[in-house]
């Protein structure tokens, strides 16, 4: 990482603490409107140093592995068509597959951030699922969270010798559930009047649980056999990847 690059993802980190500091700190797709501007604002600084860093990370794949950007593409597809699937759970949200495993799993974490944030923003504009004010909210649960949860389970089951198509489906499901969690306690620190915001986040987690979890391990099978397809017409794309290898040491996350 040159100094610009060092100096664009220490800049994006300041202002995402500034915002956070300075916001109430009590303080799957939310809404338009479900979400106090404060805390829009606070969750949309968190996601910055992410998506500067996955920028970068695009770049270098741009640059030293042109190969791939094929397979870059068709992440973000699978992620927009998965998580348009809505599925009504609770007021003013809904749930729905994410399809950001398979990415995260693929080019890492900081990749999916910004190809998260890309989705959702054309499914907010085009379709209205979610909205331009919970952007960063949406994004830091869905391209953030659970992508990155998603890529800890998959080198953890590397380091376990588990069968690669079954870290693929664990990989991709429990990332689903993640970002379902992080979404409950977005909704909690934001809806607690009634309630402490433990038993507010509490009660959406229950909500969700009811769609989500199916929904997690459907996720999950799917992604498993997308990856089984790609293993059969994209070999020299997932070589340049070091998707073959236990430790993928060209594509560094």
């Amino acid at each position: 990482m040159n100094k610009r690059e060092k100096g664009a993802l220490t800049l994006s980190w300041i202002v995402a603490l500034a915002f956070c500091v300075t916001q109430n700190a009590n303080a799957m797709h939310i809404m338009e409107g479900y979400l106090p501007m404060g805390h829009c604002v606070a969750w949309g600084a968190l996601c910055l140093p992410f998506v500067v860093y996955g920028v970068i990370r695009i770049q270098r794949i741009a640059r030293d592995h042109r190969k791939t950007l094929l397979l870059l593409a068709m992440c973000g597809a699978y992620a927009f068509v998965l998580s348009a699937l809505k599925i009504p759970s609770v007021t003013g949200s809904s749930s729905h597959p994410t399809g950001t495993g398979m990415g995260a799993i693929l080019f890492g974490p900081a990749v999916m951030a910004v190809l998260g944030l890309i989705v959702l923003l054309f499914q907010a504009l085009l379709l209205a699922h979610g909205g331009l004010t919970t952007l960063g909210a949406n994004t830091f649960s869905m391209a953030i969270a659970g992508p990155f949860v998603s890529y800890g389970v998959y080198r953890l089951c590397q380091k376990c010798r588990v069968k690669k198509h079954v870290a693929v489906f664990l990989a991709a499901a429990l990332g689903d559930l993640f970002t379902y969690c992080v979404t409950s306690v977005q909704l909690g620190l934001a809806h607690h009047a009634t309630a402490s915001i433990p038993a507010a986040i509490g009660e959406f987690m229950g909500v969700f649980a009811l769609t989500q979890i199916p929904l997690a391990i459907i996720e999950g099978i799917v992604t498993a056999i997308v990856v089984m397809g790609m293993e059969s017409f994209a070999k020299p794309e997932l070589a340049e990847l070091g998707y073959w290898r236990s430790r993928q040491a060209e594509v560094s996350r």
